[in-house]
């Protein structure tokens, strides 16, 4: 039986040529039959891929041996089955759209929070000093957030400046922020301290990190992730369930994309109303003339395709 594994990972190092380095880099992961979605900036890389335990063990090493990526923290799930489609690797401006690319104000490398492990974390979470921030847009935290954690009515990280001064009232606490893998709190940190927050503090490879280190304690509900799982369980302390259902309140951890095409909103709905409803998020959406079959899952892909398994064999080095 092949056994998958599934990487989420980022890294802030300097790629020189970054564009041909994308183009480069898609065509080593495709001969490692790799799925997934990396984007490649010139300030570094943020993926997450999906294929066997060989081929993710032949790629984690290859990028290890890399001066430049030789500090990437790998999160590592062990999967039913590849957790993409298909293989994307995408050069873009900055590896996490924040908007703030002038290095004289946001630099990862250079200044940044405290990077807090998640042992650590658990010991000062509670003291009353502490003011714990969600940098994730609204979607990802309805699912899953921590315990008394300040959260942003935000679309998107680059959204998350605007919000800044929510903050100001808490400039004389320690900040602690905090997203899945870490990477938007490299950027949320040193943008805090940038507007002249003095203890400010990330923890170390976010929410997945501390789950699998931790236990996941006074994390509640499932924590979003950006492929196929679309929710991941986290806490084995003391699990809650705080998301439900937009149509009949019903607590559910069950997010979907609407059946409508036109809409496609994201958002959480319990099995009885998406078998009542199609998968849509409204009876107007229901009846709209291009609605996509709804198979239970609510995930929609630009061309449907199964998953060829035979293509995803473990190769030779």
């Amino acid at each position: 039986m092949i056994k998958y594994q599934t990487l989420l990972y980022y890294c802030y190092s300097r790629i020189s040529d970054a564009e041909q380095f994308a183009s480069d880099h898609l065509q080593f992961c495709k001969s490692l039959n790799l799925v997934g979605r990396i984007i490649v900036a010139d300030e570094g890389l943020n993926g997450t891929v999906s294929g066997t335990d060989e081929s993710c063990k032949i790629y984690m090493d290859t990028l290890h041996a890399d001066p430049r990526f030789s500090k990437i923290d790998f999160k590592i799930d062990d999967v039913e089955e590849p957790s993409f489609i298909k293989m994307h690797c995408r050069y873009k401006a900055e590896i996490v759209h924040s908007g703030l690319r002038d290095p004289g104000i946001i630099d990862p490398e250079l200044k940044t929070g405290i990077h807090l492990e998640p042992e650590d974390f658990v010991k000062m979470k509670d003291d009353d000093d502490i003011v714990i921030v969600d940098v994730r847009s609204n979607y990802e935290h309805s699912i899953g957030r921590f315990k008394n954690a300040i959260t942003f009515d935000i679309e998107n990280f680059r959204d998350f400046p605007e919000k800044i001064n929510e903050l100001a009232k808490y400039k004389n606490k320690k900040i602690v922020t905090y997203c899945t893998g870490g990477i938007k709190c490299e950027k949320a940190s040193a943008l805090l301290l940038h507007e002249g927050f003095e203890n400010v503090y990330q923890l170390h490879g976010g929410i997945i990190k501390y789950g699998k280190e931790a236990g996941g304690e006074d994390f509640e509900g499932k924590c979003y992730v950006f492929d196929n799982r679309v929710a991941v369980d986290v806490n084995s302390v003391n699990p809650v369930v705080i998301s439900t259902c937009r149509n009949c309140g019903t607590h559910t951890t069950k997010m979907i994309n609407c059946a409508n095409p036109e809409c496609n909103e994201h958002f959480t709905q319990c099995d009885a109303c998406g078998e009542k409803l199609d998968g849509a998020c409204s009876v107007i959406c229901q009846s709209h003339p291009r609605i996509r079959v709804y198979d239970g899952t609510g995930y929609y892909v630009k061309v449907p395709q199964p998953i060829n398994k035979e293509k995803l064999k473990p190769v030779k080095a």
